[in-house]
């Protein structure tokens, strides 16, 4: 896949990307970058910034998803509601089992159809769930029995699916301090970036010793580097 191409920018590679990483990484709005830079003598208003996320923040995402490997087979679905426009809206969102996000749409339905084309884009990845873990809602039965995946197990137990529930903890912070999704188009590409981003720097630092958390998160950052197409 072909690395983003910088050239024609008055800023060099690094400090683009650097202000990427910055505003899909952390809670951040446009004008805080804008003032982390500063303080480290980069004058760039918060209007370029905004370009730069939405220019080189697709194409960073896209390689660093090329790059995921085969996750848990063990997917969990969820969807919570958003307000875009006045509209109440759902984000339909799949993790695995280990919290690496799977997938995300946003849809103006909660039903079948939507579960289903949901499990459709899922499916794409050429792999199929070891078992499905949703809540109660009955649109998740009724788009496995027309989509003909019912064969495959279907947990739907009481707190079986905190996974996917927690997932929309950081998401929910970034409406917040966006101040709301204003389309649903933004929406959708801000929360597939963020994913991609989220997905590389999710280390489980509880779970592992100082060295291998240091390990992981070096790691992470040549990774970014890499799908960011900036020397190391």
């Amino acid at each position: 896949m072909t690395p983003p191409d910088y050239a024609g920018y008055r800023f060099p590679s690094d400090v683009i990307q650097r202000a990427v990483w910055m505003y899909l990484r952390f809670t951040l709005s446009y004008r805080d970058v804008e003032d982390l830079l500063a303080e480290r003598g980069v004058e760039v208003s918060y209007e370029t910034i905004r370009r730069w996320v939405t220019t080189f923040g697709p194409l960073i995402a896209r390689r660093l998803r090329a790059r995921r490997p085969v996750p848990h087979r063990r997917w969990h679905l969820d969807e919570m509601f958003v307000r875009i426009e006045g509209k109440q809206m759902y984000l339909w969102r799949a993790v695995d089992a280990e919290g690496e996000v799977l997938e995300v749409l946003v849809q103006a339905r909660r039903d079948a159809v939507a579960a289903g084309k949901l499990m459709r884009k899922l499916l794409r990845q050429g792999i199929a769930p070891a078992a499905w873990v949703t809540d109660k809602c009955p649109a998740y039965s009724a788009a496995l029995r027309y989509l003909r995946l019912d064969s495959i197990p279907h947990l739907q137990a009481k707190r079986q699916n905190n996974r996917a529930e927690s997932s929309h903890v950081p998401v929910r912070r970034r409406e917040w301090k966006r101040q709301g999704f204003k389309s649903a188009a933004s929406a959708q590409r801000f929360l597939s970036m963020h994913a991609a981003t989220y997905n590389t720097f999710n280390v489980c630092r509880h779970l592992t010793t100082a060295r291998t958390h240091r390990l992981f998160r070096d790691q992470a950052f040549a990774a970014w580097r890499d799908a960011a197409g900036v020397a190391a």
